[in-house]
């Protein structure tokens, strides 16, 4: 497949990262003449020097003969005229844009986006993406990460593993003795930095952070396994009412048990902003560090702060201040990927990254075939994919112990005639079933052709 990557910022260069180690055929394009030589420098793709939206930079570029273009550049504009000129000019068929801008995200206004108007097919937008990370951080506050699989039947879960975890030191393959009717697998686990699929023999040590699939019904069992206490969160802080914050706020206000919500932000038009948006919410101005101000918000009774202000170290210091004045959980938005090792040290109990969670989305308009959802884990270091089984899959009609899957991959969950179920040696994958696999990096193009995902698509 040959794919334009419009935007050579973190975003873009992740995409660009993932589809050419697939050995896909990608050029990036930036106006910024460093950023374009990193990616080519450091992966194995084709640069670009000029501003997207110009035909002839798209010309160049290879426009004529793609079959994909994502504009994921810093200029909403810049993304949608890209997408514009891929569309007349060059009848590019897939294009993908990252807007943030609020008003061109609005329902009302949903088909500017139609093809005889701003011919987008995939309109990603990172802050509703990460205002739902944060609400799903929200619901689990004792994982450090969370997504939902499955149409909500299944979850992944982030368990960082401590002293009084119960199954500590325990091999894989007794806790389905121990625990026979758990919906629980352990799929990844991240030891001294090195994330890995671990085997049956394999056990959990105290700081070992572990990744897992759940059924749905069965997380709060799960939880109280790897020894974490499920606390109801009625009483939040948020510092930040930008676009994260403000659609975070307007979320919880929904909630049907009426959460007590209050919104620090430190610009005035910002904090006058949200005061006019926001019913229920108590929105203060001032500066998320004060300590009199968080006590003012009642940092002291909250039973979460989430910090998501657009400056990582200010997330971070609100975090580690928040903790310190009593708060049970804190959440921070860190944008910078080499910040997140920080996270444990400072006693912060669980980060969202928006380039991950944008990553993500993206990935999951890419992928070919019946993928229904891909989740990039960490630095990209890994994937969950969901799919569909199709007949010609050599998947279908084998049982998982026939299978011959990659060591960095692990079934996750499958799901069978809208019942998920615990995946184990015997069970058969039949065409139409849909599976939920870990798979590192390395692995995802096996995983593809696994799932004849990768058969042409366009």
């Amino acid at each position: 497949m040959k794919v334009i990557i419009c935007g050579a910022g973190q975003v873009g260069w992740q995409i660009a990262r993932h589809l050419s180690g697939e050995l896909n055929d990608v050029t990036v394009v930036d106006s910024n003449p460093d950023l374009v030589r990193r990616a080519t420098d450091t992966l194995d793709v084709q640069g670009i020097a000029g501003f997207a939206s110009y035909p002839d930079v798209l010309d160049r570029a290879g426009a004529r003969d793609a079959d994909m273009i994502i504009a994921a550049t810093y200029s909403d504009e810049v993304n949608m005229v890209t997408c514009q000129v891929a569309h007349s000019v060059f009848s590019i068929n897939r294009k993908i844009a990252r807007l943030r801008s609020q008003s061109y995200l609005d329902a009302i206004y949903s088909d500017l986006y139609r093809r005889d108007h701003l011919p987008i097919d995939v309109v990603i937008s990172p802050e509703k993406e990460v205002a739902a990370a944060a609400m799903q951080r929200l619901q689990a506050p004792a994982a450090f990460d969370i997504e939902t699989f499955m149409g909500g039947m299944a979850q992944f879960l982030g368990i960082r593993i401590d002293e009084d975890c119960p199954i500590v030191n325990t091999p894989l393959r007794q806790l389905t003795d121990l625990f026979s009717t758990l919906r629980t697998i352990v799929v990844g686990i991240r030891r001294e930095g090195t994330l890995f699929a671990p085997e049956a023999g394999d056990q959990l040590f105290v700081g070992d952070e572990c990744y897992l699939f759940t059924h749905a019904d069965d997380v709060a069992r799960t939880m109280e396994i790897f020894g974490k206490t499920q606390k109801k969160q009625e009483r939040i802080v948020i510092v930040g009412g930008g676009n994260v914050g403000l659609a975070v706020a307007k979320e919880l206000e929904k909630h049907a048990s009426r959460i007590r919500v209050k919104v620090i932000e430190r610009e005035r038009k910002c904090a006058e902003r949200a005061a006019e948006t926001l019913e229920r919410t108590i929105v203060l101005h001032g500066d998320g560090l004060d300590s009199a101000l968080l006590n003012e918000a009642g940092i002291t009774r909250a039973d979460a702060m989430l910090a998501v202000t657009d400056d990582d170290k200010t997330n971070m210091l609100a975090a580690v201040r928040a903790k310190a004045e009593g708060c049970p959980m804190a959440v921070a938005l860190i944008n910078d990927p080499t910040l997140v090792p920080l996270m444990g040290p400072l006693g912060i109990d669980a980060y969202i990254n928006p380039r991950a969670t944008t990553v993500s989305s993206i990935l999951r308009h890419i992928r070919h075939g019946r993928v229904r959802q891909v989740y990039s884990i960490g630095d990209a270091e890994a994937e969950v994919i969901e799919a569909e089984v199709l007949s010609t899959s050599p998947m279908a009609g084998q049982r998982l112990r026939d299978i011959d899957f990659p060591e960095g991959v692990l079934v996750g969950a499958v799901m069978k005639q809208g019942e998920v179920v615990r995946p184990v040696g015997a069970t058969r994958i039949e065409e139409g079933d849909v599976v939920a696999i870990f798979a590192m990096t390395s692995d995802v193009p096996e995983v593809e052709r696994l799932m004849q995902v990768s058969i042409d698509f366009f």
